[in-house]
């Protein structure tokens, strides 16, 4: 919060502005308070009662809360009578009436929204807000519209010329060190030992992103191992015992974990950014680094697989449903049909938007990465055995490329993939013997 709001929130403090506003545990009562907020435009007022709403919201009870959700999207949607008519008398020609029918279209939970943002901490409790709106959406799912709004709002608040990037190192303060070990979603950080080794080893880099009104919150950050060639494992970088090399020797920055910290943030894209500034960090620091990979997890593999491999309502071709046969029904699947299967899952398994289904391989390939190399037997952890046999697939970028491949993705052509892995998957090798 900026010192024009702290000085403000501390006169309001000590002058007892805002003190009749009755505290409620009470949806209607706080939806009353809401309205009060977007019709009211002093500053002082604006204040308490934006606080006030926060904290009673903040008070709910989680029914409560979806009780006030309902009531906040019935009663702040579109003016839709005042639409209609300006509709009807719309002169194309009148920039007036252009700027009022922008303005009519615009429901009115986004300027609370935005009055609600001026409170102390006020961001930080929107999130919060949000976060209880997407666990209601679960069973309400007409509360989706109301969602559209604070996305729309947190795109342009989290824009990217409103983030810093931010190495953090061993010298970074204790609380952001804490909120990385309770972020981390891919490999979870053991200890204080395991973290140190993540951010202060020689060869390892750890880099976020932070918003100048959550100074502490990182919003999302990627975590690098420096190396001397690409790796088809995640435990040498994991493991505590081995030796860190000199980074200078290194020719290959691995990105090894990439963790969204804001469940309220969903939607809202900022990891392409976060990737080619750190790409640029890097080459900044250590000239002779030229390749650039993740080794990245294959969520959903296993599960996938599992409902092909039980339904008759599902067509594969016939290769594939003898890989998927294989890998589902064998105690250990042969590496050659397991790397097929993935290929086959990541290339051509999309959502109905054309996109892949996988949510990693769609991040990655969206930001013009190409699907290097896929490695079985890469995570020994029982959790990404039973997720994907342990599977993870190396995605390339080539900074030469990136835009052709994010351009050719969008367009929904094929994914990029390297020539190698292609030729290796076309085979009939019945087993690899160099990759």
């Amino acid at each position: 919060m900026n010192q024009h709001q702290n000085f403000l929130n501390s006169v309001i403090q000590r002058l007892g502005i805002g003190k009749p506003i009755k505290k409620s545990l009470n949806s209607e009562n706080l939806i009353s308070l809401c309205n009060q907020l977007v019709s009211k435009n002093g500053e002082a007022t604006l204040f308490s009662l934006a606080k006030s709403i926060l904290e009673d919201f903040d008070s709910l009870s989680e029914e409560q809360k979806k009780t006030f959700f309902t009531k906040l999207l019935k009663q702040f949607s579109v003016d839709r009578p005042s639409l209609k008519k300006a509709l009807k008398d719309l002169d194309f020609s009148d920039e007036g009436q252009l700027r009022k029918l922008h303005k009519l279209i615009e429901p009115k939970s986004q300027e609370l929204f935005r009055r609600l943002n001026q409170a102390p901490n006020g961001t930080s409790s929107l999130l919060k807000m949000r976060e209880s709106l997407l666990k209601c959406i679960e069973d309400s799912p007409e509360l989706k519209s109301l969602d559209f709004d604070f996305s729309h709002l947190f795109n342009s608040w989290f824009n990217r010329g409103f983030l810093r990037l931010e190495r953090i190192d061993w010298t970074t303060s204790a609380n952001v060190l804490e909120k990385i070990m309770e972020y981390e979603a891919v490999h979870d950080i053991s200890d204080w030992q395991d973290l140190q080794n993540r951010v202060a080893a020689a060869d390892r880099r750890l880099y976020a992103f932070f918003h100048p009104a959550l100074p502490d919150e990182p919003l999302i950050f990627i975590e690098v191992a420096l190396m001397k060639e690409v790796q088809n494992s995640i435990m040498p970088i994991l493991d505590l015992s081995v030796k860190p090399i000199d980074p200078h020797n290194a020719n290959t920055a691995v990105f090894y974990s990439i963790s969204n910290c804001q469940m309220a943030l969903k939607g809202v894209s900022f990891g392409s950014f976060l990737i080619k500034q750190v790409v640029s960090e890097i080459q900044k620091e250590f000239k002779e680094i030229k390749q650039f990979v993740t080794l990245s997890p294959v969520p959903g593999l296993r599960k996938w697989a599992h409902k092909g491999n039980s339904s008759h309502d599902i067509e594969f071709p016939d290769n594939i449903a003898k890989d998927i046969s294989d890998c589902c029904n064998k105690e250990e699947p042969n590496q050659l049909a397991l790397m097929r299967l993935t290929y086959y899952y990541l290339t051509q398994i999309k959502n109905k938007n054309g996109d892949a289904i996988n949510p990693v391989a769609h991040f990655h390939l969206g930001n013009g990465a190409s699907i290097y190399k896929i490695h079985t037997h890469a995570n020994n952890n029982q959790i990404a055995i039973d997720d994907s046999w342990g599977v993870m697939v190396n995605y390339l970028y080539d900074l030469d490329v990136v835009a052709k491949n994010h351009e050719s993705y969008a367009n929904q052509e094929p994914p990029a993939v390297s020539p190698k892995l292609t030729k290796l998957i076309q085979s009939k090798k019945k087993k690899i013997l160099a990759y």
